[in-house]
């Protein structure tokens, strides 16, 4: 064999493996936070012209990022104009997700989408076929910035008398976009810092507005093709079906549940009417979907209202669209095996179709990690922070969940605490993802043999 034989040879055992799809998403979410992280410890980013630091510049670039919305400090009062363009572009990539974006620029080149590239967006918006996918970028796109050019549009509306035009159309852009992401990021802080919407809480226009626009994100890109193409409720899927009754039903009893627990709480629903207890009973219980604006202050929920509230995080919105957590048809699946096992039965069954045993399993597994790494955060922010353990599992889960609502302790980290929650933002957005991508696209293991089975004691 010649000499040249044997170096592509050597090459061709020992060349760079091609990424799997999930891993680009995994490391592409992690480049643009960085890059995001180097833009905002720029002393340009700053209000006050210095640098804040590397450290809380990854903390807000994860957050924005992830579309999560936990902040170390006021987004108004630290971000200069450059840095609050930055947030809400990181907030716009990573909602839509990074595919979205870079096909948005093969769209306006007019380049030809190739078979990986078309894989990538695939698992990007959770689908576990190619079929489709580029129509479904193109609705996805078009959708979103027409979404969010509404609800730019009617903030701005109801800014503008009291505000003025630029800074009603500034707060309205921003908002809107951070509404729809999910990311729960407010520029607010001009009038109160750090108080995120407690001063509209009797302000229908702009608490309906941003809490329409939180549901339609996480409703998912999926069910709005569905929606928007079949138009009527016996065509649409079992799974779009299921998306939109286990939504309404999970607002409506969060709604009633806030309102119940919260009714005559002086801190948060006490003092107002009773128009404004049901207006912001229904807010918190949108935002609680991992939208992350806070209406009503969080510290001052009852013990109730924060398990409730802890609850509600952890269920998230839907697959495939900007919000995070278990996700809804997660969630009801684990419902449904649970009642279907209470009645002695083994199928689990919905609108007369069968779902699979794997994916009821998958479910398991999600919620188990997800239950599971709460629980341990919770323990370890209360263990290395001045913070009990209610609000510290409250922090835990609004970040794993990438809600971005707080009961105060985000101000109260510890450096490894922070860490752990950034670590916990970067899961709750592309971990999740990926490992329900890999039971969606993954080949199930073939056993080659069994051992003999045993009997135990179980419950």
């Amino acid at each position: 064999m010649s000499l040249r034989a044997r170096l592509f040879a050597f090459w061709m055992r020992k060349r760079p493996k091609a990424l799997s799809a999930t891993k680009i998403i995994a490391l592409t979410f992690a480049a643009i936070i960085l890059l995001g992280a180097c833009l905002l410890s720029l002393p340009a980013a700053s209000r006050s012209g210095i640098s804040c630091g590397f450290r809380p510049a990854l903390f807000t670039a994860t957050s924005a990022t992830c579309v999560t919305g936990l902040v170390l400090y006021d987004t108004w009062s630290q971000w200069s104009g450059f840095g609050q363009i930055v947030i809400i572009s990181l907030i716009q990539i990573g909602g839509l997700g990074f595919m979205s974006a870079a096909t948005l620029f093969v769209f306006f080149l007019r380049k030809r989408i190739g078979l990986k590239q078309r894989l990538v967006m695939a698992q990007a918006l959770s689908l576990n076929e190619i079929d489709g996918v580029v129509r479904l970028q193109q609705t996805v796109l078009v959708g979103s910035f027409s979404i969010e050019a509404v609800g730019a549009m009617i903030l701005t509306v109801r800014f503008w008398p009291e505000y003025g035009f630029w800074k009603a159309l500034r707060w309205g852009v921003f908002h809107s976009i951070s509404a729809f992401c999910n990311a729960g990021f407010d520029i607010f802080g001009s009038i109160t810092p750090g108080a995120s919407l407690l001063e509209f809480q009797s302000d229908p226009v702009v608490l309906l507005t941003l809490g329409a626009l939180v549901v339609v994100g996480g409703l998912g890109f999926l069910v709005w093709e569905e929606v928007a193409s079949r138009r009527s409720f016996r065509k649409f899927s079992v799974y779009t079906r299921l998306v939109l009754v286990t939504t309404l039903a999970l607002l409506v009893l969060g709604w009633v549940l806030v309102c119940v627990l919260e009714w005559n709480n002086p801190g948060t629903l006490g003092n107002m009417s009773t128009g404004e207890k049901l207006l912001n009973g229904l807010f918190q219980s949108i935002t609680l979907r991992t939208a992350g604006f806070a209406a009503i202050d969080q510290a001052l929920l009852t013990e109730g209202g924060k398990a409730l509230s802890v609850v509600l995080m952890l269920i998230g919105g839907s697959s495939g669209s900007t919000a995070g957590g278990l996700k809804t048809v997660t969630f009801i699946v684990l419902v449904l095996f649970i009642a279907t096992r209470a009645r002695g039965r083994s199928s689990v069954c919905v609108f007369k179709r069968t779902i699979p045993q794997e994916q009821v399993l998958d479910a398991m597994t999600i919620a188990f990690i997800m239950v599971f790494l709460a629980v341990l955060g919770g323990i370890f922010i209360s263990a290395t922070s001045p913070i009990g353990f209610t609000d510290a599992l409250y922090e835990a889960v609004s970040a794993l969940a990438t809600v971005g609502l707080t009961a105060g302790a985000t101000g109260s980290l510890s450096i490894p605490a922070q860490i752990l929650i950034i670590l916990y933002m970067y899961f709750g957005r592309v971990g999740v993802l990926t490992i329900s991508l890999g039971f969606l696209t993954g080949d199930r293991v073939e056993e080659r043999f069994r051992y003999a089975q045993t009997n135990l004691l179980i419950g």
